[in-house]
């Protein structure tokens, strides 16, 4: 399943949109209610956020990767500010039942929201937010989500983490993880890592090619696979968030 990727390169370096018109036409509503004029925040009325020149790290890795662990220990060690897609967008739904209960099964079985609602969601959390650096996690999910984002905030990553990690080793950490669970059986969790490979490849390839992509052998303990992590945040001048100011 894998196999695809393994000649990524896994150094970082400093250095045809796709379409999901058949999406369901709830998210029509939910598309209404924001703005497709890219807003410019000043922050103490004298920088926009883009000016600000923010830290943005892509976390990208199939359910059951660990990335979420690793964004724990990122945030815990750097000082990152953490926003997960998926956090964003149920947390939305559940703020404005009466419009975006619909939406909930969408998330729940893998399917994409429309790009320009995710975006806007990250784009809110990140304006908001005193920090200026940001893990953004799950995200993007596809190309077409990776083009909205650079449109809409005018602005790439700094660096894309990539957690690989075998499809049967997933496969073991998400069944023991939700064990009790009805929705989450062997075939459910596989077909999850099929869309998964099936969307985020022309992502993960993208940023390869712009020497952007950090590939982790996510295979280990969790203390082991972060050993692989800081170094990356290291030599990017990134100091422990308990010695900065």
């Amino acid at each position: 399943m894998w196999r695809r990727v393994t000649s990524l390169s896994p150094v970082m370096s400093t250095s045809k949109p796709t379409s999901l018109d058949q999406a369901a036409s709830g998210f029509k509503i939910w598309r209404s209610s924001f703005s497709t004029e890219t807003p410019t925040l000043v922050k103490d009325g004298t920088t926009s956020f883009k000016e600000r020149n923010p830290f943005i790290t892509f976390v990208l890795g199939g359910p059951g990767s660990g990335k979420g662990t690793q964004c724990q220990k990122i945030v815990e060690t750097f000082g990152f500010k953490h926003l997960s897609a998926g956090e964003l967008l149920r947390r939305e739904i559940e703020s404005n039942s009466e419009h975006w209960s619909q939406m909930l099964n969408t998330i729940k079985e893998g399917r994409i929201v429309p790009s320009e609602v995710t975006v806007r969601l990250i784009q809110q959390e990140m304006e908001s937010s005193d920090s200026n650096k940001f893990l953004i996690d799950g995200f993007p999910r596809t190309e077409e989500n990776r083009i909205a984002f650079e449109q809409l905030i005018g602005l790439e990553p700094n660096v894309v983490l990539f957690f690989d990690c075998p499809e049967e080793e997933m496969v073991k950490r998400v069944l023991n993880r939700n064990q009790g669970r009805v929705d989450d059986n062997i075939d459910t969790v596989k077909k999850r890592l099929k869309v998964f490979e099936i969307l985020n490849l022309p992502v993960i390839d993208y940023y390869s090619k712009r020497g952007k992509l950090c590939k982790i052998n996510a295979v280990g303990t969790e203390d082991e696979i972060f050993e692989k992590v800081r170094p990356i945040f290291s030599a990017c001048g990134m100091m422990s968030h308990y010695f900065a100011f």
